[in-house]
């Protein structure tokens, strides 16, 4: 513990793009390291079962939080939207861990680079913004890149693909969610809810599929839930340290990090066009930040 303990004073003197910077790409580790995990069990136990038990495991970790302060994280002020919230955190998860079972962790991540994109779109829609020639140029550039990943008729349909896209759609609308619940809610509030809301509906879902574990998996799914914990909670405190521009501009760092945990564990090499793809997706969703920012 006393190199982490001395590698975090040392984070706190730093510039503070710089802390955002390593947050940001500790994140990316954590998240592509939970995916690599996922894709080594996911053939062996259901992907419903593995989001019980890291909702459980999670659940279990913030417990001192929830006790420490009961009556604000447990009676949030807009219950329908928060467990909105975490129904659409639920179907978000459960895509993310069937994609893994059928596509490379780097073809994951630089497909999931369209949600800017997406996000751009379902607020024009829901929140009544207006499309200008900035939102119209990047959705169509960034398009552009995920035919380039994807290339239909040109390679065979990977369902891994549709399910990703279903990760995009679920995530670019909840954080319309976490706008209206900001007002409301203290943001543990929020990540707490989430959790209690996945943990019934995986539960349930599980029951039809239910196989009961082997120790190895539950320390598998235990890591699991630590990762996304943790993932959360570093993410949540980059954004502190950095402008929304720095955040998006980073974030694009979890191609090569995921092209790198994907080789180590399972010899993955992305294909040229994934490279290609992924870099016209991310310049068009940093010149969207850049033009939303201006």
């Amino acid at each position: 513990m006393r190199p982490l303990q001395n590698f975090v004073q040392k984070i706190k003197v730093w510039p503070e793009p710089y802390k955002c910077g390593v947050l940001i790409i500790i994140s990316g580790i954590l998240m592509t390291t939970q995916l690599g995990i996922v894709r080594l069990i996911a053939n062996e136990i259901n992907i419903f079962e593995i989001i019980f038990f890291r909702a459980l495991f999670g659940l279990f970790a913030i417990s001192p939080l929830i006790i420490k302060n009961a009556k604000v994280f447990l009676i949030p002020n807009r219950p329908g939207l928060t467990i909105l919230c975490g129904g659409l955190a639920f179907l978000a998860s459960t895509f993310f861990y069937l994609s893994a079972k059928y596509l490379p962790i780097a073809d994951i991540t630089a497909i999931h680079f369209t949600r800017p994109i997406f996000a751009s779109v379902l607020a024009a829609i829901v929140l009544r913004e207006a499309i200008g020639g900035n939102r119209m140029t990047a959705i169509i550039f960034g398009f552009l890149g995920a035919i380039i990943i994807v290339r239909p008729g040109l390679v065979e349909l990977n369902i891994g693909v549709i399910y990703v896209l279903g990760v995009v759609v679920v995530q670019s609308w909840n954080p319309i969610n976490r706008k209206l619940l900001a007002r409301s809610e203290h943001p543990d509030t929020v990540a707490i809810w989430n959790i209690l809301t996945i943990l019934p509906l995986a539960l349930v879902s599980s029951l039809f599929v239910w196989s009961t574990p082997t120790f190895e998996q539950l320390i598998w799914m235990a890591v699991i839930g630590l990762l996304e914990l943790a993932n959360q909670r570093i993410l949540s405190r980059a954004y502190l340290h950095g402008d929304a521009i720095l955040v998006v501009v980073l974030h694009y760092t979890r191609l090569p990090i995921a092209a790198a945990v994907g080789f180590f564990m399972f010899r993955e090499i992305p294909d040229i066009w994934i490279w290609v793809g992924g870099v016209i997706i991310a310049s068009s969703a940093i010149y969207l930040a850049r033009r939303e920012t201006d």
